[in-house]
């Protein structure tokens, strides 16, 4: 009985010592996070933490490798959180690098990003991600309560003054094509030209104060004017040889009456 039991006793001190080592092999074998010392901080012309919506907004990380490793930077990423339930708003846009970290170097790096959001305090998350041995590890650089606000109106903009003649031009246009396409228009009278009136061609024939163009009357009225002047001729030349005629015989009869 004694010689079951130190057998027994001796077995189990055996397999403890055996898990030790394996345990220590264990430990010895998986490397340890390389130790990246991360910091964030918004510029000086920024001193209340404020998140502009519209425009680009820049965050500067300090990065430095204080362990003995080559550390690869793969990139940097954030989120927006609501500060009360630390619900997720929206994920911001990753930067991606991929270059090594060297020991004891100081690193600052610059993290843009735009927002859209609604006005108001939220909880801006950063972190760095890099690697180590095919390993990828995740840094937090900045977890604190930002404000989003909405950019300050200045009259002097002219970003704002094209976009307000942009769409003051299609309002403008749409305006215009609705109007004529919806409103009857007028019609227009238009106006007959006034005859031209041309400098008389040819002879013109004048008769007493007036004339007339001989080119502009038909043929017959012509033939028909020409006969008619005859024939005035023609009487008036009996005419006066009648009154001729009729001198001579009172002279002729005065005259013997005097005898």
């Amino acid at each position: 009985m004694r010689l079951t039991s130190l057998f027994s006793a001796a077995l189990s001190v055996a397999a403890l010592v055996s898990s030790a080592i394996a345990a220590e092999v264990v430990r010895v074998e998986e490397p340890s996070e390389p130790e990246i010392s991360v910091t964030a901080a918004f510029p000086e012309t920024n001193p209340f933490n404020q998140i502009v919506n519209g425009e680009k907004n820049s965050i500067t990380l300090t990065i430095e490798n204080k362990s003995d490793r080559n550390v690869t930077l793969l990139g940097i990423g954030g989120s927006l959180h609501f500060p009360d339930t630390n619900e997720l708003i929206k994920n911001l846009t990753a930067a991606t690098y991929g270059f090594p970290l060297i020991e004891g170097v100081k690193l600052n790096l610059p993290y843009i990003f735009h927002s859209e959001f609604k006005t108001g305090d939220a909880r801006l998350n950063l972190w760095l991600e890099h690697s180590y041995e095919d390993q990828k590890y995740r840094v937090s650089a900045y977890d604190s309560i930002v404000t989003i606000v909405e950019p300050e109106i200045s009259w002097l903009d002219w970003r704002m003054w094209s976009t307000y003649l942009v769409v003051a031009g299609l309002l403008g246009g749409l305006s215009y094509f609705a109007y004529l396409t919806f409103v009857p228009q007028p019609k227009k009278r238009t106006k007959r030209p006034a005859p031209i009136v041309s400098a008389p061609v040819g002879a013109v024939t004048a008769t007493g104060a007036g004339g007339y163009q001989e080119e502009w009357i038909p043929e017959h009225h012509l033939r028909k004017g020409k006969k008619s002047k005859q024939t005035g001729a023609l009487s008036g030349t009996s005419a006066d040889e009648l009154s001729g005629a009729e001198a001579s015989g009172a002279e002729g009869r005065k005259r013997k009456g005097r005898k």
